[in-house]
This record gives structure tokens, C-alpha cells and sequence, in this order.
């Protein structure tokens, strides 16, 4: 039987490369994004090279009932796989920033990955099979003073995730947080130039690998996965220095990378 993955975000990025992975792997796909003439082109990109069914949905899932309307939307077709792809970061200091914007990245991050996980989770449940792969970021391990709220939702998805993949033991339903640090995606034009998470380094990952482990860690029914050896590390180490230093620390390094930008 034909499985279907679900990919938020999935016009460009981390989200495009995962339908790649999914499409070979011969998943019809569901593809959501604020962006239908770029989902119309990946639909392209991905019937070119693989047989699959591949469904594109226009929605703006950082307003209110996202979730509602795109599960109704889909309506009775089963989905195996849930991918919270969709995203985007805002820099820039806690009083100065757009609230309006904001309160659209938290509905995102927050409201509309949690209820989709809810939704689609209820229906895993009761076939007994099915996967999550929520997208957090490296930035979930610290606070981040000129993205404050970016990375608090992301810390909010890590911790959502590995609480509810605790609750899935023994359901045959598994949950995946992936946490990559600096990645080369259209993230990058989502946030001021200035930022941190918007310059790259030879620390940019590329995107291509960092959807394939996650998508390796996902079929393996891992918890947690961070990509590469230096952001692991980086994961760690707010664990054995105090949290005052570690928000010091990103404050100067956006600091410095709006200075270079």
C-alpha cells in the first residue's frame, strides 16, 4: 500500500528536499506553502524524476484554524507521515520589533505545529503506525537575544516533541525533532541580513543533508537529532556553562555578524 507524506514549507529548503527523499522513496505527497507558483515548480522538479501522486496546497499557515482548514482540506486521505517544515525568524530587539509578525511566526511555530500534531497524531494512533518529524533549530538549546522569540518557539517545539515521543512508546507512532544549525535555505531571506541565522559561514549547512538526517533519524524512530559534529557540540555545551554566559555569547555573535553583514 502507497504511503503519503504530509510536508509543510515544502516550496523550497530543508521542505523541498524532503519530498525529494520521500518521492524516491515512492510516498505520494501532500505539499503546503505560502508559495504555489514555487510548489508548482517542485511538483515539476519531483514528477520529472519519480512516480508518485503529488497533491500542492496554497495556504498561509501562520494565521488562526491553519491547522482546522488544512485537515478538513485534506479530508480523508490517511497520512503516515507529518512533516512541521513550515517557519520563519524575525531579528531584531524583543521592543522594537513588528508585533503583528510576530504574533504570525508564534501562531506558526507554536498553535499551528502543535495542532497539526494533534490532528494527524489522533489517526496514527488508531492505525497503530505513522511518523512526525517536527523542524526546531540549534537555537532551541539557548536563549537568542535579537531573535528572542524565534528561538523560544523553537525551544517550545524541541520540548513538545520529546515529551510527546515519551507519551507514543509502545503505540507504533514515533516523533522526531530535528534541530539543524545555520542551513542555506530561503529562511535566510525570511529574517533581516544582519542576523546570525541569515549570514552564511563555512558552518552553512547544506540543505540536502541536513533533510536526510533527518529523514534517516525519522525512519529510525529517533527522538532527537542534531546535524553535524560542531552543532552537537554546540547543543551541548549551554548544558556546563551558566545561562547568563550563553545568552552573552549569542548576543555577541549577532552582534558581531550585524557588524559584518
Amino acid at each position: 500500500m502507497v504511503k503519503t507524506a504530509l510536508i509543510t514549507g515544502a516550496a523550497s529548503g530543508i521542505g523541498y528536499e524532503l519530498a525529494l527523499l520521500f518521492a524516491k522513496d515512492s510516498y505520494n505527497l501532500i505539499l503546503v506553502d505560502l508559495d504555489m507558483t514555487k510548489l508548482i515548480l517542485v511538483e515539476t522538479s519531483i514528477l520529472n524524476l519519480y512516480t508518485c501522486e503529488v497533491i500542492c496546497i496554497q495556504k498561509d499557515l501562520s494565521k488562526k484554524n491553519a491547522a482546522s482548514a488544512l485537515f478538513s482540506e485534506i479530508g480523508e486521505t490517511p497520512v503516515d507521515v507529518l512533516i512541521n517544515n513550515a517557519g520563519f525568524g524575525i531579528f531584531g530587539t524583543f521592543s522594537q520589533t513588528n508585533w503583528q509578525r510576530e504574533s504570525e511566526m508564534l501562531n506558526l511555530h507554536i498553535h499551528t505545529t502543535t495542532h497539526l500534531t494533534k490532528l494527524f497524531l489522533q489517526q496514527m494512533i488508531d492505525r497503530n503506525s505513522g511518523r512526525v518529524l517536527n523542524i526546531a533549530s540549534l537555537a532551541a538549546f539557548q536563549p537568542g537575544p535579537l531573535m528572542a522569540l524565534y528561538y523560544a518557539s523553537k525551544a517550545y517545539i524541541l520540548s513538545f516533541s520529546e515529551a510527546i515521543a515519551n507519551e507514543l512508546k509502545g503505540t507504533g507512532v514515533s516523533i522526531t525533532v530535528l534541530c539543524p544549525g545555520q542551513t542555506r535555505t530561503a529562511f535566510q531571506n525570511s529574517v533581516s541580513k544582519t542576523s546570525s541565522e541569515a549570514n552564511t559561514s563555512i558552518y552553512s549547512a547544506c540543505p540536502k543533508k541536513v533533510a536526510k538526517s533527518g529523514y534517516n533519524a525519522l525512519l529510525k524512530g529517533k527522538t532527537v537529532i542534531v546535524p553535524g559534529r560542531f552543532n552537537k557540540f554546540l547543543s551541548y555545551l549551554p548544558r556546563f556553562i551558566p545561562r547568563n554566559v550563553a545568552t552573552t555569547v549569542v548576543r555577541k555573535i549577532q552582534e558581531q555578524n550585524r557588524k559584518s553583514a
